[in-house]
């Protein structure tokens, strides 16, 4: 039984697929008076296959040894393509994270989207996105894994546009669709630059052959630095920090799916691409300087936001931006964990705040407040999501701050002290949202707010009990320590770090005696982190200056020069055909002056030459 499960586990990509597929007849309006939902139940009901072929999957192979699937792809000449497929613990656990976000997020749209007519559309892209992302971790090729990005980057941009009316959804969608083709083209040659290096595209043979590679020094820097900027683009870290803020313009359960798996698949490659990376130790620097400075940029930046979804976009750069440090720390295990505890943690976060847009219909959270008491529930959930999100034990964020800091405390503590202000200030962000939204005093856009009906509940209070009892399965599972084998330092620093930023937040927010909106005394610093450093005006007067200033250049050379050339050549042919025309008159004495007048203009030439 089991050998059937694993060996068609290649169907649970293909699951979401056929459900797109399905749907085809709403999306393009042929469903006459059927409306638009059957495609989404069509759409839930394919993602609910695919989520308990998962389940059962896992369940099968946990205790079972990584195995390895192949299918020919194409076969020319020498170049020879498989698909391959692992079988792992970590692959199935991946696979059943990811169904299980997917399935949740289209339960939470049928609520969310109750009035849209864009059903056909919308759930058919979001399967895509669960079949490219299933598809990601289940591979084990490099060039697979390429293409499959492409796909999650061809759906982030038709899901971000979706509500394509509106002209701050086009700019949003066309921005973060180019600066993430930026990092894709970079990948791409970093792909076509290994093969010829390596013979292979497959991780587990990449792996290998890293261990007893010798390779040039420049050339270990330059490959991992084009395989690492995919990953960095897809994870949001700086420099292409700014799409996932232009994103934001995709409906709420868009949002969730990508936000909670698709932002990490590019973590999720980058860590199986340490191997490779790890050949440059100047690289492994360059990561961790990058990760660092994400964290705490973003972290800081978050704090300065009253846009909600801003917010969780900015403390989501900064969570993934600990991944990056773990793997240029080669801490590939933590460097899971966080990944595997960010995936639950802001699901339920975007779900929380989505169910508040939803009745409260603004994201502006200095025009919110009082909300306890009327969302109760929301309320309950938004605080297990932002325990979990940071280092709150025993839930799972503890856990991977805890497994990093104590891998980092002996060699590299000054990395230690960056994870821990990265948790206080991003704890004191999560806080100030929660302040802001459900305390103080009730604001005239949350006078009505009422619990939501419960297709948007029900997947909230859901993942909240989820969550809560995560830990426990994972401790029944052997795969968290015991307590008495933490460290009694860093236990200890972890959790004050989360309870010095809980407690500024209160202070500030969560208290009447302190006007809100809290401004610094120097209007220009405070600016300095609203505008986001001022990182996307940088741009402006400097790439897109550039390229700007050189299209007009080349633009003003083609036309007038090129196409100047060419007229020229073709007005002097009109005029000498014009001309000569004249001098057909049929007299023979003429054509014999114009014979001889040639010769000699051209034998004045040639003498001149001379």
């Amino acid at each position: 039984m089991h050998s059937i499960v694993l060996n068609t586990i290649w169907l649970i990509p293909c699951y979401p697929l056929i459900g797109a597929m399905l749907a085809l007849p709403w999306s393009v309006g042929w469903s006459g008076q059927l409306g638009t939902r059957p495609a989404g139940y069509i759409n839930i009901f394919m993602a609910g296959i695919a989520f308990m072929h998962a389940i059962v999957a896992l369940l099968t192979g946990w205790d079972l040894p990584t195995q390895a699937l192949s299918y020919s792809w194409l076969h020319a000449s020498t170049l020879d393509i498989n698909f391959p497929i692992e079988i792992s613990a970590i692959t199935l656990t991946a696979t059943a994270v990811v169904t299980a976000i997917s399935l949740v997020s289209q339960i939470y749209a049928v609520g969310y989207l109750e009035m849209d007519w864009g059903w056909g559309r919308f759930f058919s892209l979001m399967n895509c996105f669960g079949a490219g992302i299933c598809g990601l971790v289940l591979s084990n090729s490099l060039f697979f894994s390429y293409v499959f990005l492409e796909l999650l980057t061809l759906a982030t941009y038709l899901l971000v546009g979706f509500w394509y009316a509106q002209p701050l959804v086009i700019t949003g969608a066309r921005d973060a669709f180019w600066t993430k083709r930026v990092g894709d083209i970079i990948l791409l040659m970093g792909v076509i630059a290994i093969y010829p290096i390596t013979g292979t595209w497959n991780f587990t043979e990449l792996a290998t052959w890293a261990q007893t590679a010798q390779i040039d020094p420049s050339v270990a820097l330059f490959l991992g630095l084009s395989l690492s900027a995919g990953p960095l683009g897809k994870c949001a870290q700086i420099p292409f920090q700014l799409w996932l803020d232009e994103a934001m313009e995709a409906p709420i359960p868009a949002t969730v799916l990508r936000n909670a798996v698709v932002v990490g698949a590019g973590a999720f490659v980058l860590i199986k691409l340490a191997p490779v990376i790890s050949l440059s130790p100047l690289l492994l620097n360059i990561l961790v300087i990058l990760g660092v400075a994400t964290s705490f940029c973003c972290s800081l930046i978050a704090i300065a936001q009253v846009d909600m979804k801003r917010v969780l976009s900015y403390a989501l750069s900064a969570y993934i931006g600990l991944v990056f440090i773990a793997v240029g720390t080669q801490n590939i295990d933590s460097a899971r964990f966080i990944l595997f505890n960010e995936s639950f943690g802001m699901a339920l976060l975007y779900m929380s705040i989505g169910s508040i847009i939803w009745t409260n219909v603004t994201q502006d959270i200095t025009q919110l407040g009082g909300l306890w008491s009327r969302r109760p529930l929301t309320a309950f959930s938004m605080l297990v999501a932002i325990a979990s999100f940071v280092a709150v034990p025993p839930l799972g964020g503890f856990w991977g701050f805890w497994q990093l800091v104590q891998s980092l405390w002996v060699e590299q503590p000054w990395l230690v002290g960056v994870i821990l202000i990265v948790n206080t200030l991003t704890t004191l962000s999560l806080t100030r949202l929660f302040c802001q939204i459900f305390l103080g005093e009730t604001q005239p856009m949350s006078e009505r707010s009422v619990e939501p009906f419960w297709l948007i509940s029900l997947p909230i209070i859901f993942s909240a009990v989820f969550i809560c009892h995560l830990p426990i399965i994972l401790r029944d599972l052997g795969l968290l320590p015991s307590w008495s084998e933490l460290n009694v330092m860093l236990a200890p620093l972890l959790v004050w770090s989360s309870i010095s930023g809980l407690a500024t937040g209160v202070i500030l927010y969560g208290f009447k005696g302190i006007p809100k909106p809290i401004k610094l005394p120097i209007p220009l610093v405070q600016n300095f982190f609203t505008y986001d450093f001022y990182i996307q005006r940088f741009y402006q007067l400097t790439i897109v200056l550039l390229v700007a200033t050189s299209a007009r250049i080349i633009n003003w050379f083609d036309r007038y020069i090129v196409d100047g050339l060419v007229n020229l050549v073709g007005i002097s042919t009109l005029f000498s055909g014009q001309s000569l025309k004249y001098t057909t008159s049929g007299q023979s004495q003429l054509y014999i002056l114009l014979a001889f007048s040639g010769i000699i203009i051209l034998g004045l030439m040639m003498g001149l030459l001379v």
